[in-house]
Formats: structure tokens, C-alpha cells, sequence
């Protein structure tokens, strides 16, 4: 089965990966102006379309929660997920930081509370100043140019809409009969065929696409991080050209690890990200959709606006097809 025949040339022209080449970043056909890539391929007609056919009665929360020693991508020396207490009832009566009289401490209970987390922890999206090459990101964007002291002032997640768009689960442990792929198994165009095709599936443009490990069975335990199974360069490729929006798995970095490339320590990142104009979804709760074998559905998914950050946490939901 080829993928690019099935794509006709006025569709292609709208498919970032048709412009890709190795290891460069790539000039969106969408504009000098662009930050949102394949995204773009969500209009109203879009929305409107999927809307009609979505069964809200029925909906599966897709994402993890988060709390103090979850697993996370720490190998780099990011901070964990930590919360703290900054107003405590009992603490209000003691420190008065309202300013108020004790009798209204006492009557009032206030609890109020911090956060402090690498933006790309539980279940979230990657933006395209994620990653690049040579110093630059999708769209040509530099850090020379366009990286300020806090963060970038493109392609952050405050530039994403709100993601509505038919989502597609690729059950590629559930191809194989396991819980969980094998450490470091590489999900490539022989899995993705052998899943659509076990599955029934059929993979179309404007997809949101999900892909399976398994790798939420051994979730909360540290072990979620090592050696993942994950999408290969081939595999990312094959779904770029099929014309997907977004890809994401229910693992910790969406892709195979480590590397199997000698240069490059994230291959499937940088590909999607510089060359095909594709954002990621990563820590993604699959396995009561695939309990359910509901392997199409309505994808809702929206960030938090963290300006010029590269990462955002997202909470999507699926939701049934009548």
C-alpha cells in the first residue's frame, strides 16, 4: 500500500513533507508569517465536519495526571513536577498574609498552592522551536534572530488553535498481541500498514494519529523512560506524506530510543518538527481507547497559551464517530 498515491497533487501541495529535505528546515508553503504548520489544514468546514459526526455522550480523557515523583524526561537535568503550598488554612491564622482580623482567618479557609515543572511533562505538546538544525526552526525562524533571553518569540504554543480533527489510534502493541512493544522496538511503515490493515483503519489528511506502545502499562514506574519503543524516521515519514496534523504516542518521547541514528539523538523529532511542520503529542492515555477498539474518533485538544515556551501541557479527549 502506497500512501502517496493515494494523494493527489493539489493535496500534496498542502503537505509540509513534500518540500522536506534531510536535515534542513523547511519553508512552509503556508507563508513567510507561519508558526502553525500542518495545523493549518484545520479550518471551519474541518471542525464542522467531524462536530457533525462526534457522540459527546461517550468521551475518554487521553491524558495522565500530575503529581510529585512522576515519571518525566529528567536526563538533561530538567526539574521534576513539584506543588507546594503557598496559603495554608492553619498557616493564614499564624502569618496573616491577607492583612485581615484573626476572627476573619479563622472563619475564612485559604489554600492556595505553586507549581514548578519542565514544560514537557506529563501529557503535552511539542512546538516547533522545540528542536531544528544548525539554529534554526521550521519556517526558517533563528534563534539569532527571533530567541529572546526568556523565551522564543515564534512558533510558541500560544500560536496553536484548539485542535478538532478526526483522530486515528495506531494499536501497534495490540499488532503484536503484547502490553507493552519490547524496549527500543522501532515502529516503522511495516507496523503502520500491519496496524491499518488489522485494524481496518484507513489513514486520511487532517489526521490526528495516536500510536500505541503499550508503555502506559509500566506508567507510574521510572522504567515508562527507559529504552522506548517508539516511531522511527521511515515510520514518521510514511504519516508526514499521508498528511497527518499531529502525531503522538503513549509514550515518553514519541520516538524510538535511543537513537538509532549516529548524529542525530532525536531523528523523529527534528523531522517532524523542522521538516514536516508537524507538532507532537507526547505521555497520551491510550489504553481505554484501545480497550474500547475505537480506532477512530473526534480528537479535542487545546494547550496552555505559555507564550514562546516549547512545550505546553494538553488535556485531549476522544470522543466516539456515529
Amino acid at each position: 500500500m502506497c500512501v502517496a498515491c493515494l494523494i493527489d497533487e493539489a493535496t500534496k501541495a498542502k503537505i509540509i513533507a513534500y518540500g522536506a529535505k534531510f536535515h534542513e528546515v523547511t519553508q512552509s508553503p503556508y507563508g513567510k508569517g507561519d508558526q502553525i504548520g500542518m495545523l493549518n489544514l484545520i479550518d471551519g468546514r474541518s471542525r464542522s465536519a467531524i462536530l457533525s459526526r462526534a457522540d459527546a455522550s461517550t468521551m475518554f480523557d487521553l491524558s495522565v495526571d500530575h503529581f510529585v515523583g512522576m515519571p518525566g524526561w529528567f536526563g538533561a537535568g530538567d526539574q521534576p513536577y513539584q506543588i507546594w503550598m503557598t496559603h495554608t488554612p492553619q498557616g493564614e491564622i499564624v502569618a496573616n498574609t491577607m492583612g485581615v482580623s484573626d476572627a476573619a482567618n479563622q472563619l475564612v479557609a485559604y489554600s492556595g498552592d505553586s507549581i514548578s515543572m519542565y514544560t514537557h511533562c506529563g501529557t503535552h505538546i511539542d512546538t516547533f522551536n522545540h528542536f531544528g538544525y544548525n539554529g534554526a526552526i521550521f519556517n526558517g525562524f533563528t534563534a539569532k534572530d527571533h530567541l529572546g533571553s526568556r523565551a522564543w518569540q515564534k512558533c510558541g504554543p500560544e500560536k496553536h488553535p484548539p485542535i478538532l480533527a478526526r483522530g486515528l489510534l495506531l494499536d501497534v502493541a495490540g499488532l503484536h498481541g503484547v502490553q507493552t512493544l519490547p524496549p527500543s522496538h522501532a515502529v516503522g511503515q511495516a507496523d503502520i500498514e500491519g496496524c491499518l490493515k488489522h485494524q481496518g483503519s484507513e489513514l486520511r489528511p487532517g489526521d490526528v494519529v495516536l500510536i500505541r506502545t503499550g508503555q502506559m502499562n509500566l506508567w507510574p514506574d521510572m522504567a515508562f523512560t527507559n529504552a522506548t519503543p517508539g516511531l522511527n524516521r521511515e515510520g514518521a515519514e510514511y504519516l508526514a506524506r499521508a498528511g497527518a496534523i499531529m502525531i503522538g504516542a503513549d509514550n515518553l518521547t514519541l520516538e524510538q530510543t535511543p537513537s538509532a541514528h549516529p548524529l542525530n539523538f532525536f531523528p523523529v523529532h527534528t523531522y517532524l518538527l523542522a521538516e514536516a511542520g508537524i507538532p507532537i503529542l507526547e505521555m497520551a492515555w491510550l489504553e481505554e481507547l484501545a480497550a474500547a477498539k475505537l480506532y477512530e474518533f473526534a480528537f479535542f485538544g487545546a494547550c496552555i497559551k505559555l507564550r514562546g515556551a516549547t512545550g505546553a501541557p494538553m488535556r485531549p479527549v476522544a470522543m466516539p464517530l456515529s
